[in-house]
C-alpha cells in the first residue's frame, strides 16, 4: 500500500513538472510570435503570468531587441513597462538595444534607453557606430551630447566617423567633425575615413576629408 502511495506521487507530480514545462515552452514561442506580429496584449499577457521580459530567442535575440530592429513599436511599450526589462542586455553579437535603436533612427526611443540607464558607451562597437552608420544625424548628436566617446573603436579600429563617412548622412559626419573626431585615423586595413567615403562613391566628402587629414 505504501509503495502505491509513493508511485501515484511519483506519477502525479511528474504530471505536474510535464505540464509546467509545456506551459513554458508554449508561453516561449507565443511571446516571440507576439513580437513579431506587434501584440502589446499578449505580451503583457505573458509577463503578467510571470513570463521573463529578458528571455532570449534561439538566435540570443531578446524581446526588445526584436522590436525594436523589426518596429513593433506597441510590443516594445508593453516590454518597457516591465520593471525587470535588462536595458544594458547584450545579444550573441555583442549588441544592445540602444544601438539597433540608434542603427534604425528611432530617436525617441534611444532618448527613453539613456533615460532609463543604457550605456552610451562600451568597448567594440559601440552605441555612436551604429548611429554613425544609421539614417538619423539627430541620434548622433544625442549620443555625443550624452558623452558618447567621439573616436571609440571598434574591434577592427574603427571609428564613428569612419562608419559614416560611408554609410551614414553627412550631416552625420559634420556632427563628429564638430565634437573633435579625428580624420587622421587608420583602422586595421589601413584605412581612414576619406577611404570610407570613396569606397561609397562620395568623392567630394574624401577630399574634404583628405584635406583635413593633412
Amino acid at each position: 500500500m505504501q509503495m502505491f502511495k509513493f508511485y501515484f506521487k511519483s506519477i502525479f507530480y511528474l504530471s505536474i513538472a510535464v505540464g509546467v514545462s509545456s506551459a513554458i515552452a508554449g508561453s516561449y514561442e507565443d511571446f516571440f510570435a507576439a513580437i513579431t506580429r506587434d501584440d502589446p496584449a499578449a505580451v503583457s499577457a505573458l509577463l503578467g503570468r510571470g513570463f521573463d521580459a529578458n528571455s532570449r530567442d534561439p538566435q540570443g535575440q531578446t524581446g526588445l531587441f526584436l522590436a525594436l530592429r523589426g518596429g513593433s513599436l506597441k510590443a516594445a511599450e508593453a516590454l518597457w513597462e516591465s520593471p525587470s526589462l535588462e536595458l544594458n542586455a547584450l545579444n550573441e553579437t555583442d549588441e544592445s538595444a540602444l544601438m539597433i535603436a540608434a542603427l534604425k533612427g528611432r530617436l525617441d526611443w534611444c532618448h527613453r534607453l539613456l533615460e532609463r540607464g543604457a550605456a552610451v558607451n562600451k568597448s567594440g562597437w559601440s552605441p555612436l557606430h551604429y548611429a554613425a552608420t544609421g539614417p538619423e544625424p539627430a541620434v548622433v548628436k544625442l549620443l555625443l551630447e550624452r558623452g558618447a566617446a567621439v573616436d571609440a573603436e571598434s574591434p577592427n579600429r574603427s571609428t564613428p566617423l569612419m562608419m559614416a563617412s560611408r554609410y551614414g548622412d553627412e550631416a552625420s559626419v559634420d556632427l563628429l567633425l564638430a565634437r573633435g573626431a579625428d580624420p587622421r585615423r587608420a583602422n586595421d586595413q589601413k584605412l581612414k575615413a576619406a577611404d570610407f567615403a570613396r569606397l561609397a562613391g562620395r568623392a567630394a566628402l574624401a577630399v574634404r576629408l583628405d584635406a583635413l587629414s593633412r
